[in-house]
């Protein structure tokens, strides 16, 4: 599906927020620079319009590795794993602590095996000439029943 605009890349982020429950995990698959951290960006602020929590300025955690979002009754817990190098590495961040109470955002999730069984994997790709974007939508477990 085309993402070139931001207004098509809210729409998407709208669909999968009606679905998602505490305990969701989102993989966030793409180059940089192509809208990884940006959909991370709308789907928080969407919780906190609905809240009526102010917004927040969500950047992406590269260096941080990791920013949470108190959303009331859940936490969302915005991963970067770009920096990391191997797997060793994931058991030092606590990726899964807690998991069941909070959704949580990866970007850069190649280096995790024991993948959670309710994700939805999102594929951010640029067209040859970098003008246009697509998004390839992956569900699993519970959330494979839905259609994006």
């Amino acid at each position: 599906m085309k993402i070139s605009s931001i207004r098509e890349l809210e729409k998407i982020v709208q669909k999968i927020k009606k679905k998602l429950l505490k305990g969701d995990t989102i993989f966030l698959y793409g180059e940089i620079g192509v809208g990884k951290t940006t959909f991370a960006r709308l789907l928080i602020n969407q919780y906190e319009n609905e809240r009526k929590i102010n917004k927040s300025q969500v950047l992406s955690p590269t260096f941080n590795i990791v920013f949470e979002y108190d959303i009331k009754e859940f936490t969302i817990k915005h991963y970067d794993l770009y920096r990391l190098k191997n797997t060793h590495d994931l058991k030092n961040i606590g990726l899964f602590e807690n998991f069941n109470q909070n959704i949580i955002l990866i970007e850069w999730p190649e280096l995790i095996k024991n993948k959670p069984k309710n994700r939805i994997d999102l594929f951010f790709k640029y067209t040859k000439n970098y003008d246009k974007r697509s998004l390839t939508i992956r569900a699993y477990g519970r959330l494979k029943a839905y259609e994006f």
